[in-house]
């Protein structure tokens, strides 16, 4: 399982930021999602989840080519590709994966009008290079809430508040 790390910010969009540059990270193997989802807390106070990953979508879209596939077998690829994407649809909706979105619904209770937290299940990362690589945002970063160790806490607040005093 992973590690846990919730971030908060002062605007959804420099939390989308952050998760942008994540996932660019993720390209050159410094970090390893499972999960990374903004939670905006709008100027009603109405919580608003943006998920990384669409699930319906992609459901759709592999359970259309396993159609596809079994439909061409018995010779009706369209009938098999239509009912194929109703089928990966319906269990992408009910499928989830990552971070729970009650957790999610509940850190956005704690947030207040125009902020928003990115919450993040990290497989595996190089830390320092992470953050060093988010040095620009760290001033506006606010570790709200993690399962890490203690010792692996105050060692991510301190590389956040080193960072921070950088640029500062």
């Amino acid at each position: 399982m992973g590690q846990l790390i919730v971030l908060g910010f002062d605007s959804a969009a420099e939390a989308q930021d952050v998760r942008k540059e994540l996932v660019a990270l993720q390209q050159d193997h410094l970090i390893a999602l499972e999960d990374a989802v903004v939670v905006e807390c709008n100027s009603e106070g109405k919580v608003e989840l943006h998920q990384a990953l669409n699930l319906t979508t992609a459901g759709a879209v592999s359970g259309g080519f396993w159609g596809s596939l079994v439909g061409l077998i018995f010779l009706n690829p369209l009938l098999g590709a239509a009912v194929g994407a109703g089928v990966g649809a319906a269990s992408g909706a009910l499928t989830d994966l990552g971070i729970n979105d009650g957790f999610l619904r509940e850190v956005g209770d704690t947030l207040r009008p125009n902020t928003a937290a990115l919450c993040l299940m990290v497989k595996e990362a190089t830390v320092d290079r992470v953050i060093e690589k988010l040095r620009s945002h760290a001033p506006h970063a606010h570790l709200l809430q993690t399962n890490l160790s203690h010792t692996d806490e105050a060692h991510l607040q301190e590389m956040l508040d080193q960072a921070s005093k950088k640029l500062g």
